[in-house]
C-alpha cells in the first residue's frame, strides 16, 4: 500500500523569493547522465532519491536543477556549504588567486598558508596554536590517530559506537556504523564504547542535553545531578577497564554526532571522559567536521560547548565551503612528533585552499553567521518541536544552532525506528515541494538538517510548513 502511493505535489507552502537567475542548462540531457552515472562512475557512490536530482547551479541557500527548478537546501553538501553556495566573497576571494598562483608545494614559503594559519589558530584557546593542513576529513582524523600514538608511544584509541570519524582504512577502525564498515581487517587498536544517547540509549530524561528541546523521556534526577550522565561515564569506565590496557593513545569523539543523527551526550559527560583518558596517559581529540566554524551558535567549536579543551582538533567540511581542504589543529610539542621522520602533504596547505579558508573565515565574521546560526537554529528547532508534539512519529527533535535531527519512529512509546519506505516517502515529499533534506541514524531514521548558515527565519518558516505537509500526508496515507 506504501509504495503505489505517488507523490502529486501540492502546498500551501509559500517558497521565499530569490532574485537570483541561474545560467541555461548546456550539458547532456539527464539521460545520457544517468547511462554515464552507470557505466563510468563507481557504484558505490550512490545517489539520493527515487529520480536522482541533476543538480546545475547554487547560490547562498538555493539550488537550482536542469531544469531550473529551485530547491532551499537544508543539507548543504552533507554540511559543507557553510557560508552559501558560491557565496561572492569567497568566489572572488579565489579567483583573484586563481590567476596568481595555484600550487608551489609548502616546501617554499607563500603569503596565503602563512596569513590562514595565523587567522585559523586565533580563533583557538591556547595551547592549540599549530595547524597541519590536509585535503579531507578522514585524511584529517588520519593524521590525529597517527599523531596520537607518536606522541604518547600508546596504541589503543576509543571512540564512541555510532561515531563517523572517515572512510580510509585507518579511520573505519573509528567509524562505528555498519553501513560504512567492509568485510576487511581494520580497526586493529580501535575500540568502541557505549553511546550516551538520552534518547535511545537505556539513560535519558528531559534536562540531560545542552539544546532548546529535551527528550521526552521523564527524569528523576536531583538539582545538580544527571543520573544518565553517571550511568554512561560507569559504561565508559567499564570499557577503560576490561577492553584497553593501562596507558592509550587517546579517545576521539564529534561535540555532536553529525552522521548518527545530531546525537548530543549529556552535559558534563566530555568533560569526565577525558579527564579518564588523560588519566591513562592518553590525548582527547575533537572531530569538529560538522560542528566547526560556528554552526553549534552559541559558540565557534563545538567542544567549547562541552566546556573542555581538546589535545588535537580535526576540521574539514565548512572550512572551505565545498572546497576539499581539511585540518589538524594542536599543540607544538604534539605536533613536534611527526617531525623526527619525514610527513608531507602535496596539496596540504596549497595556496588556493588557503585563500579559500581565509575568505571563508572573513565571510562567517562578516555577515554574523555564528549568530545567524544560533538564532534561525534555535527558531527552526522550537519550530520543529510543535511537530514533535503533534505527530506520534516524530520521535525527538534535537541539536544545537544549525546541526539539527529529526528521529522518526513508529511511536513514541517504543522509540521503534519508523520503516524505510515510509520515511522515504516523507522524504521524497519534501523534495517535490522544493526542500532538500539530510538522512541519518543507525536505522537512517533521522532526518538531519544542517543548512548553509546563512538561511533566515523566512525559509525556516516555509521548510517547516513543507515538513508538516509531509508529515500530515503520511497520516492521511496510514489512515
Amino acid at each position: 500500500r506504501q509504495q503505489k502511493w505517488k507523490s502529486s505535489v501540492s502546498t500551501q507552502a509559500k517558497m521565499p523569493p530569490c532574485d537570483f537567475v541561474p545560467e541555461k542548462y548546456e550539458s547532456y540531457p539527464y539521460e545520457r547522465m544517468q547511462k554515464i552515472r552507470e557505466q563510468n562512475i563507481a557504484p558505490s557512490l550512490r545517489t539520493y532519491y527515487k529520480k536522482p536530482l541533476l543538480l546545475h547551479q547554487g547560490h547562498m541557500q538555493w539550488l537550482f536543477d536542469h531544469e531550473g527548478r529551485r530547491y532551499l537546501d537544508l543539507f548543504a553538501g552533507i554540511v559543507t556549504v557553510s557560508v552559501g553556495h558560491c557565496h561572492p566573497k569567497v568566489t572572488m576571494a579565489t579567483q583573484k588567486q586563481l590567476a596568481r598562483l595555484w600550487h608551489t608545494t609548502n616546501i617554499y614559503m607563500y603569503p596565503p598558508i602563512h596569513e590562514y594559519a595565523e587567522k585559523l589558530t586565533s580563533l583557538f584557546p591556547d595551547p592549540l596554536k599549530v595547524v597541519y593542513l590536509t585535503n579531507s576529513g578522514s585524511e584529517a582524523n588520519d593524521l590525529a590517530m597517527f599523531m596520537a600514538r607518536l606522541h604518547t608511544r600508546n596504541f589503543d584509541i576509543i571512540s564512541l559506537r555510532g561515531g563517523y570519524h572517515g572512510g580510509s582504512p585507518y579511520t573505519l577502525g573509528l567509524t562505528s556504523l555498519t553501513p560504512y564498515k567492509h568485510g576487511v581487517a581494520n580497526g586493529f587498536g580501535c575500540t568502541t564504547t557505549m553511546l550516551p544517547d538520552v534518547f535511545r540509549g537505556p539513560w535519558g530524561g528531559s534536562h540531560c542535553r545542552d539544546s532548546p528541546v529535551q527528550t521526552v523521556r521523564k527524569c528523576s534526577c536531583t538539582e545538580g545531578a544527571c543520573l544518565a550522565k553517571d550511568q554512561y561515564i560507569e559504561q565508559f569506565k567499564d570499557t577503560l577497564n576490561t577492553s584497553v590496557p593501562k596507558t592509550v593513545a587517546g579517545f576521539i569523539a564529534e561535540p555532536i554526532q553529525g552522521v548518527n543523527g545530531a546525537i548530543q551526550y549529556p552535559r558534563n559527560f566530555l568533560k569526565e571522559a577525558y579527564q579518564l583518558i588523560r588519566e591513562r596517559g592518553g590525548l582527547c581529540i575533537s572531530d569538529e567536521v560538522q560542528t566547526g566554524f560556528g554552526r553549534t551558535g552559541s559558540h565557534f567549536w563545538g567542544f567549547q560547548t562541552h566546556g573542555v579543551v581538546p589535545d588535537i582538533v580535526t576540521l574539514a567540511k565548512g572550512i572551505g565551503n565545498g572546497f576539499p581542504m581539511a585540518a589538524v589543529v594542536t599543540t607544538k610539542e604534539i605536533a613536534s612528533s611527526l617531525a623526527q621522520n619525514l610527513h608531507f602533504n602535496t596539496f596540504g596547505g596549497n595556496p588556493l585552499a588557503c585563500v579559500v579558508g581565509a575568505a571563508v573565515l572573513d565571510a562567517i565574521e562578516k555577515d554574523g553567521l555564528q549568530k545567524n546560526s544560533e538564532d534561525v537554529g534555535t527558531y527552526m528547532l522550537l519550530e520543529l518541536a510543535k511537530l514533535r508534539d503533534k505527530f506520534e512519529i516524530v520521535g525527538d527533535v534535537r541539536g544545537k544552532g544549525l546541526m539539527i535531527g529529526v528521529e522518526m519512529v513508529t511511536d513514541k512509546d517504543s522509540r521503534r525506528p519508523l520503516p524505510a519506505e515510509e520515511i522515504n516517502q516523507i522524504w521524497e515529499d519534501c523534495k517535490d515541494m522544493g526542500v532538500l533534506i539530510g538522512r541519518g541514524g543507525l536505522y537512517s531514521q533521522t532526518f538531519r538538517i544542517k543548512p548553509p548558515m546563512c538561511i533566515t527565519k523566512r525559509d525556516v518558516d516555509f521548510a517547516v510548513e513543507v515538513f508538516h505537509t509531509a508529515l500530515q500526508r503520511h497520516t492521511e496515507r496510514a489512515a
